[in-house]
């Protein structure tokens, strides 16, 4: 736009005039999405509409919208899933106390809607944690093969 608007002119009129002209121009041609619809076009949307669509679109958990509280209470929820994978029992504790510092720390000033979530058994999670653990899974040795005979030995003696 290198025009400036003049005085007499609306300004929707105006723009349109240089809509319509820069059309004309074919300076519009080579944009991406021409052509196309607008996305979700016409859709109410919600306040974070585009948080959600940011989230979505870089693959994001939408867990990450959530208040503090329901993330502190699902995380308690999938805590067996969580630390069925780690190697060593130190690791589980260290795991479950970090996450009852993140617990004790939502308690003393807590933000969202109040959901019942409390500070977790580390011995219990450990418990849990042996229980789901792979057994290894004792080695039968295959019965003794008989021996192979090559085949010049294969004939009776």
């Amino acid at each position: 736009m290198t025009e400036r608007r003049p005085a007499g002119m609306g300004y929707e009129s105006w723009l349109d005039k240089q809509i319509r002209e820069g059309e004309q121009r074919g300076e519009f041609d080579d944009l991406p999405g021409r052509g196309k619809p607008l996305p979700d076009r016409g859709e109410l949307r919600d306040a974070d509409w585009w948080a959600r669509s940011y989230l979505a679109r870089e693959g994001g958990a939408m867990d990450a919208l959530l208040p503090e509280s329901l993330q502190l209470r699902k995380e308690v929820e999938r805590l067996s899933d969580t630390v069925r994978d780690l190697p060593s029992e130190r690791l589980v504790r260290e795991h479950v106390s970090a996450l009852n510092q993140r617990i004790a720390a939502w308690l003393r000033s807590p933000s969202g809607p109040h959901v019942r979530v409390g500070p977790v058994d580390a011995d219990e999670v450990v418990e849990q944690w042996r229980a789901a653990r792979h057994k290894p899974v004792p080695v039968q040795e295959p019965a003794a093969k008989a021996e192979k005979r090559r085949w010049w030995r294969r004939r009776p003696a």
